[in-house]
C-alpha cells in the first residue's frame, strides 16, 4: 500500500465519505458505542477479501512471479526489476545486476497481507482516513490479519530458490517491531528492519519509496518486485499524473512488457490512488452507448 495524502482527501478509499456510508449501511453508529451487525459490505470488501475471483487473482500472480523468478534465477539477468534514478516511464532504465545476490521486494498491505481486523472496523464506522487510527492499527491489529492467498508458498519457494525476500511498506518505522510481528505471525517471514523490512522514515522520502529502492537494488540484483499500487513499483507513476496519463503509461509497451515479467500487481480496489478519475476519465466521449430506441411504451 502507497498511502499518498492525495488519496486520502476525501477517504480511505478515495472516494467520497457519503458514499461510504451509505455503502456500508452503518451512517448513525456513533464510534465508540456498541453496533449492530453490518447491514451490508461495501463492494470493494466484499470482493478483495471475500470473493473466490478475488484470491484466484491473487494465487494466479503469485503462481506466474514464482515461475518468472525461477526463470531469472537459470538464466541471470543483466538489469533488474528497479529503475535507474535517471529513468522516466518514456524511456525505462534498470539498475544493472552485476553479481550482486538475488531479491525480489514486496509491498505489505493488500499485497503479502489483508487487513480484514482494519477494513471491519472501517466497514463499520466509515470515516475519512486517520493517520492517528492507522498507526493504532499497525501497533495493535497484528493477529487480526491474513496472509494473501497464495503469498506463504511463494515467498517460501523464492527463498528455497535462494531468493532473498524484502518488505518496503510504508508502515512507520517507529512501529518496525510491531510490523516485524505482524509479518511474521501471519506465516510471511522472516522481517528484520534495515535488511529485509524497509519502512516510511527510513529515510526523509516519506511515502515515496523510490529511495528505499535504491538502497535494496544497490545491495540486491532485485529480479522481481509485487504490489497493489503503481506507487510499488515507481514514484513516477505519482508524479501528478492524471489518471488517464498513468493507464497510458501503464499500457505503453516500455512499460507494460514489465508487468508479469518483473512486475506483479496485485487487486485492490478498495483504496487508493487507483480509485480516481472523473465521468470523462473512465468513459471518454467516443466509448459511450445510447440504447437503442424501441418504440415501446
Amino acid at each position: 500500500m502507497t498511502v499518498l495524502a492525495e488519496a486520502a482527501s476525501t477517504s480511505r478509499r478515495g472516494i467520497p465519505v457519503a458514499l461510504a456510508v451509505a455503502l456500508a449501511g452503518c451512517a448513525t453508529v456513533p464510534r465508540g458505542a456498541p453496533t449492530p451487525p453490518v447491514a451490508s459490505v461495501p463492494p470493494a470488501m466484499q470482493y478483495l477479501y471475500g470473493s473466490g475471483e478475488a484470491a484466484a487473482q491473487a494465487a494466479q500472480a503469485w503462481r506466474g512471479l514464482v515461475s518468472f523468478v525461477a526463470q531469472q534465477v537459470a538464466a541471470p539477468p543483466t538489469d533488474s526489476a528497479v529503475l535507474a534514478a535517471d529513468a522516466t516511464l518514456a524511456d525505462p532504465k534498470w539498475v544493472p545486476c552485476g553479481t550482486k545476490p538475488k531479491a525480489a521486494v514486496f509491498d505489505v498491505d493488500e499485497t503479502v497481507l489483508l487487513n480484514l481486523g482494519f477494513e471491519a472496523n472501517d466497514a463499520l464506522h466509515p470515516a475519512p482516513y486517520s493517520a492517528k487510527l492507522w498507526d493504532a492499527w499497525e501497533r495493535t491489529g497484528g493477529s487480526k490479519v491474513a496472509a494473501q492467498p497464495g503469498a506463504i508458498t511463494a515467498l517460501a519457494a523464492l527463498r528455497k530458490l535462494g531468493v532473498t525476500v524484502i518488505f518496503n511498506t510504508n508502515r512507520a518505522a517507529a512501529n518496525a517491531d510491531a510490523t516485524r510481528m505482524t509479518i511474521e505471525g501471519a506465516g510471511l517471514g522472516p522481517a528484520l528492519h534495515g535488511e529485509t523490512l524497509y519502512l516510511s522514515g527510513d529515510d526523509a522520502a516519506g511515502s515515496r519509496k523510490d529511495g528505499r529502492r535504491a538502497t535494496i537494488a544497490a545491495r540486491y540484483c532485485v529480479l522481481a518486485m509485487g504490489g497493489d499500487q503503481l506507487g510499488d513499483f515507481s514514484d513516477l507513476f505519482n508524479s501528478g499524473l492524471s489518471p488517464a496519463a498513468r493507464r497510458a503509461a501503464v499500457l505503453d509497451g516500455r512499460i507494460a512488457a514489465k508487468f508479469g515479467a518483473g512486475w506483479f500487481a496485485f487487486p485492490n480496489p478498495v483504496y487508493g490512488t487507483a480509485l480516481k478519475g472523473g465521468f470523462d476519465d473512465v468513459f471518454p466521449a467516443d466509448t459511450r452507448w445510447t440504447p437503442p430506441a424501441t418504440g415501446e411504451k
